[in-house]
């Protein structure tokens, strides 16, 4: 769409009565950023009250309306998300203004790709809208929602202004206080005053709406702030698909600076904060030794049985997710759940049969009158979900109308398929989702919350540091994938005595364990770095995974090697990850092209001055057009960098960089155990290798 344009969204789609909004945006250097506001509007313009606000620190509506659902990394930049639910707004509500801002003297010209894209609920994009002139402007009302003739409408608004978010506030009719040079808000005799606010003119097609220039953050007007002067005016109902120009009167009026009384700029900051998250170091301990242990939340010394951890974990999750309501959010929105006032309860009684049923949680979730329902089955410590005990409460959730059962343990779910297989009665009108979720996804989305994307207060931020520290203590049972299952010793065994035959289905299932592994450390290293990790497959999009790994259960009856590959967002290579069965070896390595120089030897030094903090074992190999060339450690190479040169004076076209580990022989979740090996593996190459790389154009590393 083009500014200004309008669409009905009843005309994009048959379900438009929720959608899901995002905000995009790129940066060359990586830094940039935005927040992301909402917010709802009568017909005069303003919001109703400073409830209608929805922001970092105030992510959703009670009544499901708005849900701010977070930031999703997209190459080098961001995608801010936003679930609306129009069937559950108010009816006085007339428009939904969807803007962004940013901070101190940053602007919006300092970021590419502007963009905004309406989504229906299930994801499917319906109308886009891009930004390409942006400069000084540091708040941007991107597009709004507007009810006309008993439905909803879209308008591309794109307009640009220099107030950042107390502006756009302020317009809109929120109160702004001013914060003292202390930092701490200052107090202000409430004003009976009616302050003004003059608003600049629309911009036309190209234009940026500007006042005087002001810092990017302010100026603000102190105490409560009655706006009467440059009213945002109710949108102007345009011809379907209007150009720029026939639409500009429609889009609301942001002033360009808040004035005082006397007319002069009032400065400060808003009384908004960042959103909170909690620093990787943890404060000089006060024990006088390592005896004394902290204070947890969450105790899990005393547990000693499978029950007890099963009861513990599902009843600490379940509460955190409700008390937390951006956990909560991103957990329920992979099952299909919508937006609104959750509650959750453990051990509910359920009557199925002879005896009644008792699942270890309920999850339910109230949206403009409506429930939405899940069952909850948790495992813990490694114990296998039950087939028949997820059946049954299939069943249950069937027969009473509930939309979901999730079970919940360390099992890696693959390519979005449940781990128990269930019977579904096609006769059953009402539809029962099957979800699965890991232990290992909760601590990861945790982490990104609480180190990376923020919370909206230092208690969520408090609350989600005690749940992963009792995720992750010995004790707990929730430590994710833990086991390679019943096939790997038969397997590992085959392979070392070479007795492994062609077509052996167990070597089926070690694959399987192994992709159950290799997501498991994306997840980890994802959360460490912020960042989304994913394997990689190389295999055609919609092939049969079955089809895959028979092809690599016969690699690994002929080498006995298992292999992987995974990527990080925001990088343009992969790490290749291959554990050698018969020597015993776990090799992660990576390609990367030489770095520009006038001769061969200049780029191999500056390759060894970039690889200056990285493990002396690591292995350099000088990569040659048809082959390999020289090869030595880091260790080797830094006297006498020329040794990684080719003797036939052949060009180097890149370099590959290993790390070598020895691996565990055990199934289990021990210090020596195989999958604690590659999990280790692959951070220690990423923390010692990759990320030292910098802005090189890292590569997959061929497997072998």
């Amino acid at each position: 769409m083009t500014k200004g344009a309008n669409v009905s969204l009843t005309a994009l789609g048959q379900d438009a009565g929720a959608v899901v909004v995002s905000l995009g945006w790129t940066s060359a250097s990586g830094a940039g950023d935005a927040d992301v506001s909402v917010f709802l509007l009568g017909t005069n313009g303003k919001v109703r009250s400073d409830d209608d606000f929805y922001f970092y620190n105030r992510p959703a509506a009670e009544d499901g309306s708005v849900q701010l659902l977070g930031k999703t990394p997209t190459g080098s930049g961001d995608e801010d998300r936003i679930g609306l639910d129009l069937t559950a707004v108010p009816a006085d509500i007339a428009r939904i203004v969807v803007a962004a801002s940013q901070y101190g003297d940053a602007c919006f010209g300092d970021l590419d790709d502007l963009r905004m894209t309406v989504a229906d609920r299930s994801g499917e994009p319906l109308v886009g809208f891009s930004i390409d002139d942006a400069s000084v402007e540091s708040a941007f009302v991107f597009g709004e929602l507007y009810r006309r003739g008993g439905e909803w409408k879209f308008r591309a608004v794109g307009q640009g202004y220099e107030t950042g978010l107390a502006g756009l506030a302020t317009a809109f009719g929120i109160s702004v206080v001013e914060e003292g040079e202390d930092g701490e808000d200052s107090p202000t005799a409430p004003d009976t005053t009616p302050s003004t606010a003059t608003a600049p003119a629309p911009s036309t097609a190209g234009e940026t709406a500007r006042g005087t220039r002001t810092p990017a953050g302010g100026p603000f007007p102190a105490g409560p702030v009655t706006t009467t002067a440059g009213a945002a005016p109710a949108p102007i109902e345009p011809a379907a698909h209007a150009g720029p120009a026939e639409d500009a009167s429609a889009v609301a009026g942001v002033p360009a600076q808040s004035r005082g009384r006397d007319g002069s700029v009032t400065r400060g900051a808003p009384t908004t904060r960042k959103k909170v998250t909690l620093p990787r170091v943890a404060r000089k301990s006060l024990a006088e030794n390592d005896s004394w242990q902290p204070a947890r939340l969450f105790p899990v010394p005393t547990l000693k049985s499978d029950r007890e951890r099963e009861v513990r974990a599902t009843s600490v999750l379940l509460s955190v997710m409700t008390q937390v309501p951006e956990l909560g959010r991103r957990l329920t929105a992979a099952f299909g759940a919508p937006a609104g006032r959750t509650q959750t309860f453990t051990e509910v009684s359920l009557p199925h049969g002879d005896a009644p049923r008792r699942p270890d949680g309920v999850i339910r979730i109230e949206r403009a009158g409506k429930l939405w329902t899940a069952l909850v089955e948790t495992k813990t410590n490694g114990n296998p979900l039950r087939a028949e005990q997820v059946q049954a409460y299939m069943d249950i959730a069937a027969r009473r109308g509930y939309e979901a059962v999730i079970t919940l343990s360390n099992d890696v779910a693959l390519d979005g398929a449940p781990v128990v297989d269930v019977k579904i009665d096609g006769r059953r009108k009402h539809k029962v989702d099957l979800w699965h979720l890991s232990w290992a996804e909760v601590a990861h989305q945790a982490q990104l919350l609480i180190r990376h994307e923020g919370v909206g207060n230092p208690a969520h931020a408090w609350l989600l540091q005690e749940l992963l520290e009792y995720l992750r203590h010995e004790n707990s049972g929730c430590h994710g994938f833990q086991n390679m299952g019943p096939s790997w010793v038969p397997v590992r065994k085959g392979i070392e005595d070479e007795t492994l035959n062609m077509g052996d289905e167990r070597a089926v299932d070690v694959v399987e364990s192994w992709e159950r592994l290799i997501r498991q450390v994306c997840l980890r290293l994802g959360g460490e770095l912020g960042q989304k990790a994913l394997p990689v497959q190389r295999a055609r999009r919609g092939s049969d995974p079955r089809e895959r790994r028979l092809a690599a259960a016969e690699t690994l009856c002929v080498d006995g090697r298992l292999s992987a590959e995974l990527r990080v967002d925001g990088t343009s290579g992969v790490i290749a990850v291959t554990a050698d069965l018969r020597t015993g070896k776990v090799r992660t390595s990576t390609d990367v092209p030489a770095p520009e120089g006038p001769t061969a030897l200049v780029s191999v030094k500056k390759l060894v001055r970039m690889l200056a903090e990285a493990p002396a074992d690591l292995h350099v190999e000088s990569l040659v057009e048809g082959g390999s060339g020289a090869r030595g450690t880091l260790e080797r190479l830094r006297p006498e960098p020329g040794n990684l040169l080719p003797r036939d004076g052949a060009p180097v076209s890149g370099f590959r960089l290993t790390l070598i580990k020895g691996m565990g022989n055990t199934r289990g979740n021990t210090e020596s155990g195989f999958i604690r090996s590659v999990d280790d593996a692959v951070a220690r190459f990423h923390q010692g290798v990759v990320a030292r790389l910098g802005p090189l154009d890292v590569r997959a590393g061929r497997r072998g």
